[in-house]
């Protein structure tokens, strides 16, 4: 036995597993495939999903229609948050920036008032 008080040896860390390279997704648009203009949006959650319920209102119409109802995992929805990010950054760098009147996104993305 030595006298030599035990020194702590360096840990290493455990290594990191490989990225996985990213995968290639081929999409497809159907040719019938009726696309939707939405001018609201209603966003709603529970803890393991988000739902956004896209609608358009029309002047002098009580009632916005839903148009598509979109259901995503918490991460999808961050990632769909980043990449809409990205894509108005690069919207504007082209066009100019977005102006948006004071009050509208409260106007448009609140939740719906419950019928009295």
């Amino acid at each position: 036995m030595s006298d030599q008080p035990d020194t702590p040896q360096p840990q290493t860390p455990p290594p990191q597993p490989a990225a996985a390279p990213p995968q290639q997704v081929s999409v497809e648009i159907p040719a019938n495939l009726d696309a939707a203009y939405a001018n609201f949006a209603v966003i709603t959650h529970s803890p393991s999903e988000l739902v956004i319920d896209f609608a358009r209102v029309l002047p002098n119409t009580p009632k916005a229609r839903v148009v598509s109802r979109i259901i995503l995992t918490p991460m999808n929805a961050k990632l769909l948050s980043k990449a809409l990010a990205e894509n108005l950054a690069k919207y504007e760098a082209q066009f100019g920036p977005i102006i948006i009147p004071t009050g509208l996104a409260e106007q448009l993305f609140k939740p719906p008032k419950p019928p009295e």
